[in-house]
C-alpha cells in the first residue's frame, strides 16, 4: 500500500535515494541561507530592527543544510549534484517569486515593498516546509538516525512561519495590506505549480533509483497532480491567510540560532 510513511522509509533505506533526498534538501536550505543573509545586509534604514531576525532566519537555513550534509556523512555518503528539475528554490527564483538574485547581489538598500515581497515569499514557502517537516516528525520523530534532526528542523520551520505572520501583520497595519494580499496570492499560485512539478521530478528520479514499476510511479504522479488541483481550487487559502501567532510563538526569531547537533 502506498503511504507517506512507506515511501519515506523506502527512500531512507536506500543509500542512493537517501543521498539524493538529502542533497536536494541541503541545496535548498543553503540557498535560503544566502538569500536571507543578503536581505539582512540590505534592509532599509526604517526597518533595521528586522535585520537580526532575518539574519537568524538565514542562520537557521544554513544550519539545516549542514544537518542534511551531516546525515549523509554519517552513512559515508557524499552529496550528489541536484538535478535542475528538482531545484525548488531556484525554480521559484526563475519564475519571479521572491527577490531576484541580481538585486540581492548589489549593494543597494532594499525598500519596504521589497521586504513585503520577501516576507510573502517566505510566508508561502515556510507553510510548505512546516507541513512537510511535521509529516516527517509524525512518522520519524523517534527514528534513531534522523529523528533528532527532523525534530529540530521542524521546530525551526514553525518559528519561521510564525515570524512571517507577525511581520506581515505589522506591515499590513502600517498600510501595506493590499500589497501583501496581492503578493501572497501571486506567490501561492506560482508555488503550488512549482511544487507539483518538483514533486513529479523527485518521484521520477526516486523511481529510477528504486526501480519502481510504472503503475506505482503513475499512481504517485497522479496523487501529486490531485494535490495541485485541490490547492488550486481553494486549498491555497492556508498559504495566504494571516493570523497572529500564539503568545509563546511571538518574536520567534528574536534570539540566536541554535547550534546544529553533532552526528557521530
Amino acid at each position: 500500500m502506498l503511504s507517506a510513511r512507506s515511501l519515506f522509509q523506502e527512500i531512507f533505506d536506500n543509500d542512493e535515494a537517501f543521498r539524493l533526498f538529502c542533497s536536494v534538501a541541503a541545496g535548498g536550505e543553503a540557498q535560503g541561507g544566502w538569500e536571507n543573509a543578503r536581505i539582512a545586509a540590505l534592509v532599509p534604514a526604517e526597518e533595521r530592527a528586522m535585520a537580526p531576525r532575518i539574519a537568524r532566519h538565514g542562520a537557521d537555513e544554513d544550519k539545516h543544510g549542514r544537518i542534511f550534509e551531516a546525515l549523509m556523512r554519517k552513512r559515508g555518503l557524499e552529496p550528489v549534484e541536484v538535478p535542475p528539475d528538482t531545484d525548488y528554490t531556484m525554480l521559484l527564483e526563475r519564475n519571479g517569486i521572491g527577490l531576484p538574485h541580481d538585486k540581492l547581489r548589489r549593494e543597494e538598500p532594499l525598500t519596504v515593498r521589497d521586504l513585503v515581497t520577501y516576507l510573502a515569499h517566505s510566508r508561502v514557502t515556510e507553510q510548505r516546509a512546516s507541513e512537510q517537516m511535521r509529516l516527517l516528525c509524525r512518522y520519524f520523530g523517534g527514528h534513531p538516525e534522523i529523528g533528532r534532526a527532523v525534530r529540530m528542523i521542524s521546530a525551526d520551520e514553525d518559528n519561521h512561519l510564525a515570524y512571517c505572520h507577525e511581520e506581515l501583520l505589522r506591515l499590513a497595519a502600517a498600510g501595506y495590506g493590499p500589497l501583501i494580499r496581492r503578493t501572497l496570492r501571486e506567490c501561492a499560485l506560482a508555488e503550488i505549480a512549482i511544487y507539483r512539478d518538483v514533486g513529479v521530478a523527485v518521484m521520477t528520479h526516486m523511481g529510477r533509483i528504486l526501480g519502481w514499476p510504472r503503475p506505482k510511479l503513475a499512481a504517485l504522479t497522479a496523487g501529486i497532480h490531485a494535490v495541485y488541483v485541490f490547492e488550486r481550487a481553494g486549498g491555497l487559502r492556508r498559504m495566504v491567510s494571516l493570523r497572529m501567532p500564539a503568545p509563546q510563538m511571538r518574536d520567534a526569531l528574536g534570539g540566536p540560532a541554535a547550534a546544529a547537533p553533532e552526528f557521530a
